[in-house]
């Protein structure tokens, strides 16, 4: 959905959405969400924790790893 400085904003289900911290995008350290995603790329991410204000927290990299990649 969008990129900001500290992670991107991602549409998990219709009308459901989640922030995927920047932490969350490679287990390497990356300068830039560019440095790995773009605006609209379609990506499989992991749920890690609804907040006490019902926000999703989003994870890429759990994501792979539980698909085997």
């Amino acid at each position: 959905r969008s990129i900001m400085p500290y992670g991107c904003f991602v549409e998990f289900m219709p009308g459901k959405e989640g922030l995927c911290h920047i932490s969350k995008l490679s287990r390497k350290k990356i300068r830039k969400v560019e440095d790995v995603l773009k605006v609209g790329q379609m990506i499989p991410v992991k749920i890690i924790e609804i907040d006490e204000y019902e926000r999703a927290n989003l994870s890429y990299v759990d994501a792979l790893e539980s698909d085997g990649v």
